[in-house]
């Protein structure tokens, strides 16, 4: 299913592009790096499982991503500009009351969000555990060599897969390089902020962003849910909306 994007534009004047499917409570979900709306949430039935739980599921294409502009202009990418997004986006939709998720990149985002003053009634973190909250910088490190390694990477290099991905997904690697930049970290004492109702969603060979276990130990009120797959593949996995849409009828 293909479900047509909208618009609006940011405060910085850039394009953002988002997608709805099903009608009652909101929930915003955010997808992951290189990845987008369609892909993350749509096209395995994700979205489609929320809805049919009772939910207005709300999709942004976050900057660089999707049908959403990849402007390669350094001023467009202050610290934490995805969270800036996701605050325009909020207002122009006009959201007072809705849950709030995310699935690697769109976890961290989620996070940023919250500590940065958004309130979501509920919140969903994706393939995510502790490490990816706190230590970006190896892990951004790693994507930044997916972007040097762009053209001469060989087949079983550990930056292969990625590349081959940004490559489906047609991404900007100028807009992609000063994107990874404006990430920050988020540090196990910021985490006292996430005190709504927490569902950490993680595949049980997923440990990209280290432990999810140890993620729900650190957050007030979370609780775990482990699904087949590796961090690429628990995304196809019928389980993660599942899981979410148990999560947000309970």
């Amino acid at each position: 299913m293909t479900v047509e994007p909208r618009f609006f534009d940011a405060r910085d004047g850039v394009r953002l592009a988002w997608r709805e499917m099903g009608e009652g409570a909101p929930i915003l979900l955010l997808h992951g790096l290189f990845s987008n709306a369609e892909v993350n949430w749509i096209k395995f039935g994700t979205a489609a499982r929320v809805a049919e739980a009772g939910y207005r599921v709300i999709m942004p294409d976050l900057r660089v991503h999707g049908a959403s502009e990849a402007p390669q202009e350094p001023e467009h990418y202050p610290p934490d500009v995805l969270v800036h997004d996701l605050q325009d986006l909020v207002a122009h939709l006009g959201l007072a009351d809705f849950d709030l998720g995310g699935f690697s990149l769109g976890a961290r985002t989620s996070v940023r969000g919250v500590v940065g003053g958004l309130r979501p009634r509920r919140l969903i973190l994706g393939g995510m555990g502790l490490a990816g909250l706190a230590g970006w910088a190896k892990r951004g490190d790693f994507f930044r060599r997916v972007i040097a390694d762009y053209e001469s990477a060989k087949r079983g290099d550990d930056t292969w897969m990625s590349i081959q991905f940004m490559k489906t997904m047609k991404i900007d690697r100028v807009a992609a390089r000063l994107l990874l930049d404006s990430f920050t970290d988020t540090t196990p004492d910021m985490l006292a902020a996430l005190t709504m109702p927490t569902l950490v969603v993680c595949g049980d060979q997923d440990q990209d962003n280290g432990s999810a276990g140890e993620l729900v130990s650190a957050l007030p009120d979370a609780r775990l849910a482990t699904i087949p797959g590796t961090h690429m593949s628990s995304v196809t996995r019928p389980e993660l909306g599942e899981a979410i849409a148990a999560f947000l009828v309970a």
